[in-house]
Parts: structure tokens; sequence; C-alpha cells
């Protein structure tokens, strides 16, 4: 019988154990965290700091690191019952899991004559589109 020579790390909350790798697929993620592929696919729309990296083939490719970050995430939203809003929030304040932090001047509001025609883009879709319905 074939006996793995990986080496495992406990997860958090009693999740599945997780294996000392330097990469994981969407697969993998999945079982140790105990969630659904399209759980991690949909997280990776409403959490801009969760961007695991692409292989040649576009699989995408967690590094240790990610499957921390979800198995926060998780814990937030489900044992703490966090909302995605108050999970953004909360890793907005504590950055260490964050890939890029954002500069400080980023929060402050920049007033471009640029910004208003975007602002004035956004707008005249939103008519079209609530007039098209």
């Amino acid at each position: 019988m074939y006996k793995s020579s990986v080496k495992t790390v406990s997860a958090i909350g009693g999740q599945n154990p997780i294996p000392d790798k330097l990469f994981y697929k969407i697969g993998e993620v999945s079982r140790i965290a105990d969630i659904e592929p399209y759980v991690l696919r949909y997280w990776e729309t409403e959490f801009p700091f969760l961007k695991p990296r692409k292989n040649k083939s576009g699989q995408r490719v967690y590094v240790k690191k990610d499957l921390e970050l979800i198995l926060e995430i998780k814990r937030l939203l489900y044992q703490e019952r966090y909302t995605i809003e108050g999970v953004r929030k909360r890793f907005g304040e504590n950055t260490t899991f964050t890939k890029h932090p954002a500069p400080p001047e980023a929060d402050k509001v920049v007033d471009t004559p640029l910004s208003d025609k975007i602002i004035e883009h956004v707008r005249k879709r939103l008519r079209e589109i609530l007039n098209s319905l």
C-alpha cells in the first residue's frame, strides 16, 4: 500500500489536515476546507485579497497562505457569523493576508475630470439598463 510522504499540518477549526505542499488545486482546497469549489470561485469575486494564481492551462493554483486565508474566511463567515462585507472590512483593517496592501492615500476620494467622466458614463449605463426593464 502506498503511503504519502507529504507532511500534514492541522487545519484551523478541526478541518481536514493541510498537506505541507507548495501548491494546491481547487479540488484539494475544497476538500481540505470542506467548501464546494463554486464557493471558492465566488469568494474570489467578493474578496479582492483572495486571488490564487493560475497555471499555464488556466487552473487555479493555491499556495498555503491562500489556504490559510480561506480557512479564516470560512471561520469568520460560518462560526463568527460575519457578513461578506464584514469580512472585507476585517481584512481591510488587518492586511496580513492581503497580497497587495493599498497605499494610505488610496482612501482619499480623488476629484478629477476623468473620475467625473467615469461617473457620468456609469450613470448613463444604469439609466439605459433601468429603461430596458
